[in-house]
């Protein structure tokens, strides 16, 4: 664990830059950052990693620093689109790093809060992809907190670092405080 403050890293986005998932991920730090949290967003083209693959141990500089940033990391804030019912390739690929730290000392996200968030154009995707990366969290030794945020992208929009809906600003305040305070309560321990 980091010293010092509780420090979160956000994961998610598209290759389409100011994605809804992307301004979603960069609000939920911004409220981390607010409870006290050092934050780090790898979104985008800084997930562009080549397809994973555990026979090679040679990695890409931005997936070093993302597999660096998570075994520093006290809490992780995922956020995804849904695409065809799943999460994205991006963001499963940069998950699949994760088996980089399968000998760590601490393994894969072990003893982490995990926030989630899923976006779609309706309301059936972004609840599969809280249910998907609620999962993998689980798979990875996480704690997912126990809110997750869905966002209906037809009805919610993001600008200028701001929610369209009041209500689901408050979800991802709410959300981003639970990996704070979990990732706080765990460094006390």
């Amino acid at each position: 664990m980091s010293a010092g403050r509780p420090f979160i890293v956000g994961i998610g986005g598209t290759t389409k830059p100011n994605s809804s998932a992307e301004q979603a991920l960069t609000l939920a730090l911004k409220h981390a950052a607010a409870k006290g949290a050092e934050t780090r967003i790898f979104t985008g083209h800084d997930l562009d990693f080549p397809a994973y693959d555990p026979e090679t141990a040679a990695r890409c500089a931005p997936a070093q620093a993302m597999i660096e940033a998570l075994r520093r990391a006290d809490g992780v804030i995922f956020a995804s689109p849904c695409y065809h019912g799943a999460i994205s390739g991006l963001v499963k690929n940069a998950i699949d790093y994760t088996e980089d730290m399968r000998v760590d000392p601490r393994v894969y996200l072990d003893g982490r809060s995990v926030g989630v968030i899923g976006l779609g154009y309706g309301f059936q995707g972004p609840v599969a992809i809280i249910t998907q990366l609620r999962s993998i969290a689980h798979a990875l030794r996480a704690w997912p907190t126990p809110l997750g945020v869905a966002i209906n992208s037809a009805v919610v929009k993001f600008s200028n670092g701001e929610c369209s809906e009041p209500a689901i600003a408050q979800q991802i305040s709410i959300m981003a405080g639970q990996v704070v305070d979990f990732a706080a309560m765990m460094k006390k321990a």
